[in-house]
C-alpha cells in the first residue's frame, strides 16, 4: 500500500525537509526512470551506428516539443489538486482529475496530426539523407503513443497532488523493464521477432507508455476506493469553470515547456547540420544533461505539491520554507553531477559508444554541460515552487528571454559565425540557463515577500 502524505500545518524545518524528501525521492526516481527510457533507446540503437543514434535523438527532438505542450496543459493539476488536498477538499481533487483526462483525450489527436505534419520538414532540410529516413520511420511509430502518454500525465499529476507518489515511481521503473525487453526483441529481431531497427525502439516505447498509463489508472482507482469513492462510478462530467482554470494555469506552463524543449530541439536540428559525428556527440551530451536534470525536475514537482498544500491550508510560512529547501536540495545534487561530468567524461561517453571521433567531440560538450548544471537545477525547482503558488506566466517569459532572445542567437552566432561548431552552440545554451535561473529565483524571492499573492 502506498504511503499517502497528508497535509499538516507548520511542521518546522526538519519536518518540512522530511516531507520534501518523502515526495521528492520517489518522484525524482520516476523522472530518472522516464529519462532512462530515452537513454536505453539511444544505447540499444548504438549498435546500428552513429546515424541511428542521431536519428533517435533528432526524432525525440521533433516529437517532444508538441507532445510536452499537451503534458504542460495538465500541469495546472499540480496547483488545483494540491490546494484542494491541502484544504481537505478531497472530492475536489477527483473533479480536477476528470477534467485533466478530458483535456488529454481532446488534445491527443490534434498533437498527433501536428507531429505527422511537421516530421517531413524538420527531418529533411540539410540533414544527412540516411538520418532523415531513419528519423521519419522512428517518429511515425512513436507518435501512436501520444494518447497513453497524456493519460499517464493526467493521472500522474493527480497522484502527486494527493501525495501518493510511490505508484508513480513503480510505474516508471517497471516500465523501463518493459521498454528494455521490447528494445531487445524488436531492434535486432531476437526470439523470432522482426528486426525493426529504430522503428522497433519506438514501438517498444509505445508499449511502455500504455503500461504506465494502466498502472497509474489502477493506482488512482485504489486510492479512491480506500476513501469509499469509486473512481469511475462517480466520474464527473465536464466542468467548464474548472477546465478554464486548468487552461489558465496550464497554457503558460505548456508554452514554458515548449520554449525550453524546442530550444534544445532547435539546437539538435542545427547540430544535425554539422554532420553525423557532431550530432551523435550532441545527442550523447544532451542525454547526460537531461538525465541529471530529472532529479531536480522531481524535486520541482515535490516543491509544487508541498507549496500548493501549504497555500491550500493557509500556511504561507510553510510554503516559503518548502520552496527554499527544495532549491537548496537541487543545488547540492547538481553540483555533484557537475563534478562527475568534468572528471569522468570519457567513461560516460563510452556507455554510448567507443567511436573515437564521437568521444573526442563529446568531451568538451560535457564540460559545458557541467558549467550549467547548478543553474539548470535552480531554474527547474524555482519553476515548480512558482507553480505551487499559481504563477506559471513568469517561467514562460523567462524561457522566452533566456533561450530565444539571448541564448540561442548567441549560440548560433558562435557556432556558424565564429566557426566554434558544437561548443559555440552549447555556450549559448549555458548562457540561457544562467539568465533563466537568475530571473526565476528573483521572482520566487519577490513572491515570498507577499506569500499569499497569485500572479
Amino acid at each position: 500500500m502506498d504511503t499517502v502524505i497528508h497535509p499538516e500545518r507548520s511542521p518546522g524545518v526538519g519536518g518540512e525537509l522530511r516531507a520534501l524528501l518523502r515526495l521528492a525521492i520517489p518522484v525524482a526516481l520516476s523522472e530518472v526512470g522516464w529519462m532512462t527510457m530515452t537513454v536505453v533507446d539511444t544505447v540499444m540503437v548504438g549498435g546500428l551506428g552513429p546515424r541511428a543514434i542521431g536519428a533517435v535523438g533528432l526524432g525525440n527532438a521533433i516529437y517532444y516539443a508538441p507532445s510536452l505542450f499537451g503534458i504542460g496543459l495538465l500541469l495546472g493539476l499540480d496547483t488545483l489538486v494540491a490546494r484542494s488536498w491541502g484544504a481537505g477538499e478531497y472530492d475536489d481533487c477527483h473533479r480536477s482529475l476528470a477534467q485533466g483526462v478530458y483535456i488529454a483525450a481532446a488534445i491527443s489527436p490534434l498533437l498527433m496530426l501536428l507531429i505527422f505534419a511537421i516530421t517531413p520538414w524538420f527531418s529533411s532540410h540539410g540533414v544527412d539523407p540516411a538520418v532523415a529516413r531513419l528519423t521519419r520511420s522512428y517518429l511515425f511509430t512513436l507518435n501512436w503513443g501520444t494518447l497513453p502518454l497524456l493519460v499517464y500525465g493526467a493521472f500522474r499529476r493527480y497522484l502527486q497532488g494527493v501525495g501518493s507518489v510511490k505508484p508513480i515511481a513503480f510505474a516508471l521503473i517497471s516500465a523501463n523493464l518493459v521498454n528494455l525487453a521490447g528494445d531487445w526483441l524488436l531492434i535486432y529481431g531476437r526470439m523470432g521477432a522482426p528486426a525493426l531497427g529504430v522503428r522497433g525502439s519506438a514501438l517498444s516505447t509505445c508499449f511502455a507508455r500504455v503500461y504506465m498509463a494502466a498502472v497509474l489508472i489502477g493506482a488512482a482507482w485504489l486510492h479512491e476506493r480506500r476513501r469509499g469513492h469509486g473512481l469511475f462510478y462517480h466520474w464527473p462530467r465536464p466542468d467548464w469553470r474548472r477546465l478554464h482554470a486548468l487552461f489558465q494555469l496550464g497554457l503558460p506552463a505548456s508554452f514554458q515547456i515548449v520554449l525550453e524543449v524546442a530550444a534544445f530541439g532547435t539546437a539538435t536540428i542545427f547540430a544535425a547540420h554539422l554532420g553525423p559525428i557532431p550530432l551523435a556527440a550532441h545527442e550523447i551530451a544532451l542525454n547526460c544533461a537531461a538525465y541529471t536534470y530529472m532529479v531536480p525536475l522531481g524535486i520541482s514537482s515535490a516543491a509544487a505539491v508541498l507549496v500548493g498544500h501549504a497555500m491550500g491550508a493557509g500556511d504561507p510560512q510553510r510554503a516559503r520554507r518548502a520552496g527554499w529547501l527544495a532549491l537548496a536540495l537541487a543545488v547540492c545534487f547538481m553540483a555533484s553531477t557537475a563534478v562527475l561530468f568534468l572528471t569522468a567524461a570519457r567513461p560516460i561517453i563510452h556507455i554510448y559508444t567507443f567511436d573515437p571521433r564521437v568521444v573526442a567531440a563529446g568531451v568538451p560538450i560535457l564540460a559545458l554541460a557541467a558549467a550549467f548544471q547548478i543553474f539548470d537545477g535552480m531554474q527547474t525547482v524555482a519553476t515548480g515552487a512558482l507553480r505551487g503558488v499559481g504563477d506559471t506566466r513568469m517561467p514562460m517569459f523567462a524561457n522566452l528571454i533566456g533561450y530565444w532572445i539571448i541564448g540561442l542567437p548567441v549560440g548560433l552566432i558562435l557556432c556558424f559565425g565564429f566557426h566554434r561548431g558544437l561548443s559555440g552552440l552549447w555556450s549559448g545554451l549555458t548562457l540561457a540557463l544562467v539568465i533563466i535561473a537568475a530571473i526565476l529565483v528573483r521572482r520566487l524571492a519577490r513572491h515570498w515577500q507577499k506569500p499569499c499573492s497569485i500572479a
